[in-house]
């Protein structure tokens, strides 16, 4: 399986996912274009985990983790900043 383009269930609705696959930031009213891309995810599997939403976000709205947790980073609900 490539990262570039994939299909993942989130939320009881499949989407496509991967770093060829553009989309804006979710956070509500950014306009920020990234791509569904691992770097962008929220928590440490696509489509949400017990550690994020599954969520693709941008460098603004995307935080780090505690150590030791996966993902690299969760928005600001799953972080709780």
């Amino acid at each position: 399986m490539g990262y570039a383009l994939y299909e993942i269930s989130r939320n009881g609705e499949k989407i496509q996912a991967g770093y060829g696959v553009e989309a804006d930031c979710e956070e509500p009213a950014c306009e920020a274009r990234i791509d569904r891309g691992l770097g962008y995810l929220c928590g440490g599997e696509p489509g949400g985990d017990e550690y994020g939403c599954g969520g693709y976000f941008c460098g603004e709205h995307l935080y780090g983790v505690p150590p030791g947790e996966p993902g690299e980073g969760r928005c600001r609900r799953c972080g709780d900043f």
